[in-house]
This record gives C-alpha cells, sequence and structure tokens, in this order.
C-alpha cells in the first residue's frame, strides 16, 4: 500500500466543519416545502416525521464518525469501502456519492434564479426555448451561469475561502429561521394548530401519515457527509471530527422540526392551503404574517437564496475532492488528481463540476429534478455501503485506532445498514412514494455506463496501479492537537448526549 503526506493545507477549524455540514443539509425545500410537509403529516405529525427521519440518519453519521476520525484522508467514503470491501467497492460507493453532489450541484444552479423570480417579477426577460415544460430565459440563463461561475472560482481560490462564504450564509440562513420562530411565539395561536396537528383520525392513518413524511426526509439531511471528503483540511483533534459531524445532523433535525411548528402555529389550515395554491412559499408567507408586513416574506426568501448557495459550495467542495481520492487512486484519469499550486485546491475536478453546473441551466429545471433523484439513490448507496464498511472493519481491523469510538457497534451498524438499505429500496420500489421515474433511471443507468467506461479505460492503462489506496501519513500527531478550553464543555454535552441515546436501545 502506497503511502504519502498530505498534499492538502489544514484550514478549517471546528466551526468550519460544523457549517459546511449544517449548510449544506439546509437548502432551499425549508422555505418551499413546508406547507406539503404539513399537508402530509399535520404539523405536529411532520415534525415528528423529521425527528424519526433524523434518527435513521443519526445511526449513519454515527458510523461515518468513527471512520471519519479513525481515517481522515481525503475521500471519506472511498478510503472506508476500500480498506472494508477492497477497490471494487469503493468504485461503485465513491461513484455513487459523486453522482448526488455533481447532480445537487447542477440543481442548486437551476434554482438560485428561479427564487429570484420571487423577489424581482419581472426578473424573467428575453424568451429563449422551452424545455420539458419549463421556460428558458436569457436573464435566468445569465444569472444561473455567473452564480455558477463565481461560485466554481470562489471554490478554487480555496478551501478557506470557500468556508468564509459558507459561514457568512448559514448564519443568515440561521437568523431568519430564528426570527420566525420567535415572532411565532409572539404573535401565532394555538387556534391555528386546530385540526392540522395531525393527519388521520385513527391511531393507524395518523402514525402511516407520519411515516410519510418520515419516508421523504433523509434527502433533506443528505450533505453532513461531506465532512469525510475533506478530512485532510481540517485542522481539530480527530475525536472531535466525528462530534461535530453528529452535532451537525442535531442541528439540522432540530431547525427543520421548529420551523414546521413555528409555520402551522402562524398559519390557519385554511391560509396554508391558500398560499400552496399561491405563491407556494408557506414559510415566506407564514414569516409576512408573523411581522404583520410583506417585506419579512423577502427575509425568508433571501435566507433560501442562501440555503441554496451553502448546498451548493458544500457539494462542490465534497464532489472534488471524492473525484480526487478516485483519481488518485487511478480508477478515473489521473488527471483529475491534480492540485492547485497555490491555493491546494483539486483544480481539474472543480473545472469539470464547475463547467458542469454552467452547462446544466441549459436544460431547463425540471432535468435538473430528474438528475438530483438519481443524486439523491447515489448518496443512499453510498451510506449502505459505508454502514457496511463501518460492521466489516470493526471485525476486519479491531485493532485499528479509533479516536472516536461508538458504543455498542453492533447495534448501531445493524441499524446503520437496515435504515440506509430502506432509503435505498424506497428508491427502487414502484409506488413506495419516493421510486424513480424512468427518466431518472436513464440518468442512474448514464452514470453506470459512464463508471464502467471509466473503470475498464483505467484499469487497462494503469494496470497495478489501478485501485491503489494511498494511506495517508499524518504530519501531525494527533494527540498533540488540544481543543480550546471553550470547546470542553460542548464536547461532553455532545458525548453525553449520544451516550443517553444509546443506552435507551438494546444492545
Amino acid at each position: 500500500m502506497a503511502q504519502k503526506k498530505s498534499d492538502f493545507d489544514k484550514v478549517f477549524s471546528a466551526w468550519d466543519i460544523l457549517v459546511i455540514a449544517f449548510g449544506a443539509m439546509i437548502g432551499w425545500g425549508w422555505v418551499v416545502s413546508s406547507g406539503g410537509w404539513i399537508e402530509s403529516g399535520g404539523v405536529l405529525g411532520a415534525a415528528i416525521g423529521f425527528v424519526i427521519g433524523g434518527i435513521m440518519i443519526f445511526f449513519v453519521g454515527l458510523t461515518y464518525a468513527e471512520l471519519t476520525a479513525a481515517m481522515p484522508q481525503c475521500g471519506g467514503e472511498h478510503v472506508f469501502s476500500h480498506k472494508a470491501l477492497g477497490p471494487n467497492g469503493s468504485f461503485v460507493c465513491t461513484w455513487g456519492i459523486i453522482l448526488g453532489y455533481v447532480g445537487v450541484a447542477c440543481f442548486e444552479a437551476c434554482a438560485f434564479p428561479t427564487i429570484l423570480t420571487y423577489l424581482c417579477p419581472g426578473f424573467l426577460q428575453g424568451y429563449l426555448y422551452t424545455i420539458a415544460g419549463f421556460d428558458i430565459y436569457a436573464s435566468w440563463l445569465f444569472v444561473a451561469v455567473l452564480v455558477a461561475f463565481l461560485i466554481t472560482l470562489i471554490n478554487i481560490k480555496g478551501a478557506k475561502t470557500a468556508a468564509i462564504l459558507q459561514t457568512i450564509l448559514t448564519c443568515i440562513i440561521g437568523g431568519s429561521g430564528i426570527l420566525l420562530i420567535v415572532a411565532s411565539l409572539f404573535n401565532g395561536s394555538m387556534d391555528n394548530m386546530s385540526g392540522q396537528m395531525f393527519v388521520g383520525t385513527s391511531s393507524g392513518s395518523i402514525i402511516k401519515s407520519i411515516l410519510s413524511v418520515a419516508v421523504i426526509t433523509p434527502f433533506y439531511f443528505i450533505g453532513f457527509d461531506v465532512i469525510p471528503q475533506a478530512a485532510e483540511e481540517i485542522n481539530v483533534p480527530l475525536k472531535k471530527i466525528g462530534r461535530m459531524l453528529i452535532l451537525s445532523v442535531v442541528l439540522a433535525v432540530i431547525f427543520y422540526a421548529l420551523v414546521i411548528l413555528a409555520v402551522g402555529y402562524v398559519l390557519s389550515p385554511a391560509e396554508i392551503l391558500s398560499s400552496e395554491m399561491g405563491t407556494g412559499l408557506v414559510t415566506a408567507d407564514a414569516m409576512a404574517k408573523a411581522f404583520n408586513t410583506s417585506v419579512m416574506a423577502k427575509v425568508i426568501i433571501v435566507g433560501g437564496m442562501c440555503g441554496i448557495i451553502t448546498s451548493w459550495n458544500s457539494f462542490m467542495i465534497g464532489g472534488s475532492r471524492a473525484m480526487y481520492s478516485m483519481a488518485e487512486s487511478y480508477m478515473i484519469p489521473h488527471f483529475f488528481a491534480k492540485l492547485h499550486p497555490k491555493h491546494k485546491t483539486p483544480i481539474n475536478a472543480l473545472y469539470l463540476i464547475g463547467g458542469l453546473t454552467m452547462l446544466a441551466p441549459f436544460f431547463g429545471r425540471k432535468m435538473m429534478v430528474w438528475i438530483v433523484d438519481a443524486g439523491n439513490f447515489g448518496c443512499c448507496l453510498a451510506y449502505c455501503m459505508v454502514s457496511i464498511s463501518f460492521l466489516v472493519l470493526r471485525k476486519k481491523a479491531p485493532d485499528m485506532p479509533r479516536p472516536y469510538k461508538v458504543p455498542a457497534y453492533k447495534f448501531v451498524g445493524t441499524m446503520a445498514v437496515l435504515m440506509s438499505g430502506f432509503m435505498v429500496s424506497m428508491y427502487c420500489i414502484p409506488g413506495s412514494g419516493g421510486s424513480l421515474v424512468w427518466q431518472e433511471w436513464i440518468m442512474v443507468g448514464g452514470w453506470c455506463l459512464l463508471g464502467g467506461v471509466f473503470y475498464v479505460f483505467c484499469k487497462k492503462k494503469y494496470q497495478e496501479s489501478f485501485g491503489t489506496l494511498v494511506e495517508l501519513i499524518s504530519d501531525e500527531d494527533a494527540a498533540t492537537l488540544m481543543p480550546e478550553a471553550d470547546d470542553e464543555e460542548l464536547d461532553l454535552v455532545i458525548d453525553a448526549a449520544i451516550s443517553r441515546v444509546l443506552a435507551r436501545m438494546p444492545a
């Protein structure tokens, strides 16, 4: 097994990785989809559904936390699955997660200019053509391509630059959400909750409605896995990496649940229905009513715009690092393993993903919805393979140093495999509510075909080098990295919370 010292600069602090992961999970959905969640499960039912979905992701996140701290190397899933399942399993796992990252990045390129139509009604100018029922305008296309170029440039300029952008935008998202939650406490009413606490008249139908929300929630939590991709660039104690990953998931669950409760506390069922039939921006309308001014609706929309950028930025980071790790193992052309000589970013991988995000808007928003659904399937498949890798490595490498060690690993690993496997099956089973449509299956098939071409080409070209895992030699003893004094209390709280959750579950 080849070994090397890291070529990346260690620039990410604990706060950086927290906002990168949290920002990836909190996108535009909380602004546009809250009404649909409430209609499906009720206010309290939808909030419970997100908690259940968060628990599903919590188990997967625990496996990631242990493996990331044990193998803090660029590529995350690529390294975990390679050590557990070998090069073939690693190829499938990493290729799947790249599809997810690229799909979301392309979707966000289309979503950003679409939001501007809510803020600026006269924004759409210069009709060009229609594709899959979506009208393409020159102004819409110009903004999409320009922002895609800027996001790519920011990522090329360096990981720390991208992290600074992420921090600013994540604070705006959190601030707008907190404003809504606090305002709802003063200007909401329990009368609005009447008739929409749950959907259904019997306990069976209520449970079914809650589960209908829980099934779709993993999509909104995709993004915590960006942390392992940038592990070589994180300058914090290894044990803390795992804690911050879990904390990001917990914060996302809390954010989504509180936003749902705030919307239901402010808007009556009739008002939610009216909003759904009108702008579709139920959360923004709730904000406007809570403050009794339409201006505040735009604050939520701006928060949603920031959510698009944070997701986009995070998946650019994750996707480029995943491609770098595959290229370094000669699984895809080694051309993608090149780092920028000054900024130490995987420049060719960023050029490719950035180019795709600039090209994506030309195909319209509908096609991007298809590709992001196909990408979610790839992410869930990778989650399942990482969960399996977690269990395999506990058997295969029991003495491997694990700075962050998950208790009750058999239970945690089994639950992670079952739940991530359930998510994969939901995309495959027709009529499940989450199954892919034929256009999305074509995209999955096309991505598999491209992966097959790379596999055959690289195996033939690089021969013995194909699938070589380059093991990282740390130039910095992790034990010498001491947590900051003001973080020790937070570490204890996170550890205690995880221990309490697991203590209530069978070993």
